[in-house]
């Protein structure tokens, strides 16, 4: 299927003239979603909220809550010291008094502060040793203990363990995406699903020898989908994911994923 060609270069010069102020909002994760998806809900990046949450992997779970902005609100109650509120929030004093326009360390009971609890650890992992998260190996999110699961909860979870074992093969990939809403795009795979008529269906494209068409898969960041296209620069370990638009694409960028066979 012909596609929409968008090059890195424009990839970045489009992301950063796009940036937009993000409103703090609070996401219970549902059975389905993925960071991928929650990210366009809400106009952000998944690495945004990977850092906002301190998540180390892109895998979520039914039932999570996933918060959106970098801000928070902190209301001072009376014994607050700007030293008390920047230990508790992993920030320095500095920081609190530029985010807050405070000129002294004198603060008042009820009085409103904005925390920018990402910012520290957005610094270091700028500044620390050279590293390639997106071909690191996943790191699950340790379970806090609780007395008891409810029904839905039991359900998904038991999905999670009959997906782990339906895993025949996993693989790093290079992942790009495309769209069919583009000039001379026919919309249709090389399987005959029309992407246009369907916008909203999960289908990659795939070197046909290294993942077979009609395979599904779980593509990490993405989600479940379907190997139902090809293209001319889908050689080896590559994917091209497709999305409904150009700026869901042009969002997605190129980055190194895991992919899981299912069976």
């Amino acid at each position: 299927m012909k596609k929409s060609i968008l090059s890195l270069t424009a990839v970045v010069a489009i992301s950063g003239a796009f940036t937009i102020p993000v409103q703090a909002e609070e996401v219970t994760v549902k059975n389905g979603d993925t960071l991928w998806g929650i990210s366009q809900s809400h106009k952000v990046s998944v690495e945004d909220i990977k850092s906002w949450n301190k998540l180390t992997s892109d895998y979520i779970y039914a039932g999570d809550t996933i918060h959106i902005s970098q801000e928070e609100q902190y209301t001072v109650k009376s014994g607050d010291t700007l030293s008390k509120i920047a230990d508790k929030y992993d920030v320095s004093i500095n920081d609190l008094k530029s985010w807050n326009n405070l000129n002294t360390d004198t603060i008042h009971p009820k009085q409103a502060l904005v925390i920018k609890p990402a910012a520290n650890k957005v610094e270091a992992a700028a500044t620390g040793p050279d590293s390639k998260p997106e071909q690191a190996a996943p790191v699950q999110k340790a379970a806090p203990a609780q007395p008891e699961k409810t029904e839905e909860e039991t359900n998904v979870s038991q999905n999670e363990s009959t997906n782990q074992e339906n895993v025949a093969k996993e693989m790093t990939v290079r992942a790009t995406a495309y769209t069919a809403d583009c000039q001379g795009c026919s919309g249709v795979t090389a399987t005959g699903v029309d992407l246009k008529a369907n916008p909203n269906e999960k289908v990659i494209s795939v070197d046909p020898s290294v993942i077979p068409l009609g395979t599904k898969v779980y593509v990490e960041g993405y989600g479940y989908a379907t190997a139902a296209d090809t293209g001319s620069a889908i050689k080896g370990n590559k994917v091209d994911l497709f999305v409904p638009n150009k700026e869901d694409a042009l969002n997605w960028g190129v980055k190194n994923v895991n992919l899981k066979i299912l069976n």
